[in-house]
Order: C-alpha cells, then sequence, then structure tokens
C-alpha cells in the first residue's frame, strides 16, 4: 500500500462494517495528513415504487444520511482530520462511489466488506466486489 495518501474517501451506510471502515479511514487520513470524504448513497432501487412513497422515503433516507454525516464530520475532526467532507447521493452506490473515485482522483477507498443492502453475498458484499474491481485506485475492504 501506498503510504503518502492524500484523498481518502469512504463510503459509508450505516452498517456495522461501514462504521469500522469510517475508523480505519479516520486513522489513515489523521497518520497521513490526508483529506478524507465520507459519501452516502441513497440506494433508489430499495426505495418503495410509488410516487408518493418513494419521494417521502427518499426525504427521511435522505435526512437520516445527513445527520449521520454531521456525526462523522465532527467525530473525524475530533480525531485530528484536518479536512472532512462528506456527500449524499441517490441512485446505484456502485456505480457512484466508483465514479466518484476517478472523478476526485482519490488515492484510497475505504469499504466494508458487507454493507446493510437488501442483498448481501455471505463473504463479499456485491457493492464492495464491484468497487474492488472497478475503482481507479486502492481499496481497502473493512471486516
Amino acid at each position: 500500500m501506498n503510504d503518502a495518501y492524500n484523498r481518502i474517501l469512504v463510503a459509508f451506510d450505516g452498517s456495522r462494517l461501514a462504521e469500522k471502515a469510517f475508523y480505519e479511514a479516520v486513522r489513515i487520513a489523521s497518520s497521513n495528513q490526508a483529506s478524507l470524504t465520507l459519501i452516502a448513497i441513497v440506494n433508489d432501487a430499495e426505495l418503495a415504487t410509488s410516487a408518493f412513497s418513494f419521494s417521502k422515503l427518499f426525504a427521511q433516507e435522505k435526512e437520516r444520511a445527513e445527520t449521520e454525516m454531521l456525526k462523522k464530520i465532527q467525530a473525524a475532526t475530533e480525531a485530528g482530520v484536518g479536512e472532512v467532507q462528506a456527500f449524499v447521493e441517490v441512485g446505484n452506490p456502485k456505480q457512484i462511489i466508483v465514479k466518484y473515485a476517478a472523478d476526485n482522483a482519490v488515492d484510497l477507498l475505504v469499504i466494508g466488506a458487507t454493507g446493510k443492502g437488501a442483498i448481501t453475498q455471505s463473504l463479499v458484499g456485491s457493492t464492495t466486489a464491484y468497487v474492488v474491481n472497478h475503482a481507479p485506485c486502492n481499496v481497502l475492504v473493512v471486516r
């Protein structure tokens, strides 16, 4: 692994392993004096199909994710990470994570082995597997 990571991205979905990935990313960012970006994706495929339900559930999920991101920014700042930012997006998590990493010259992407999605694989989640195979940078999978 590269010892001089400058831009670290951590994917966060609220799962236990995403929480572990977050703290590992904070540790690496603070020891490398790197910037840290948190990204949470509201998976539109997992929301209800009716327009009314979708908009209501989307608003609730987006608000929950934004509240959680504020807590994570504070925790990272208190742990000594200088530059911390967060994004909440809507869409396909695996595609958005990889695109964000490519578009923003991310050096290291940190992700939990499995997430809280409706369909997870027993060893490595489908989002994590996709990210490992398509990311333009090193990927640290946290168990």
